[in-house]
């Protein structure tokens, strides 16, 4: 039987840091300061800096508007295979 890693384990932890660059990077790439972006979602500067940090949970339906705003495919924020 193959161990799948159980929400809030140590590989959860693991691939939630990896997936935290994702944004960041795609934001970077796009050219974008947080401010831009928090203007485009029509949030405030520190609701991109809470995403990006870890400090806020980002759901399926906000990281689908990053993906939009960085003009990147919602594939990019994907950190695993193995489940």
């Amino acid at each position: 039987m193959i161990a799948r890693p159980t929400l809030k384990s140590s590989e959860y932890t693991r691939q939630y840091q990896r997936f935290l660059q994702s944004p960041k990077q795609a934001r970077k790439e796009a050219g974008l300061t947080q401010q831009q972006v928090s203007q485009m979602l029509s949030r405030p500067q520190s609701f991109v800096s809470k995403c990006e940090s870890g400090e806020r949970r980002v759901d399926f339906v906000e990281l689908q508007f990053f993906a939009k705003v960085y003009g990147k495919p919602l594939s990019i924020f994907q950190v695993s295979n193995e489940y």
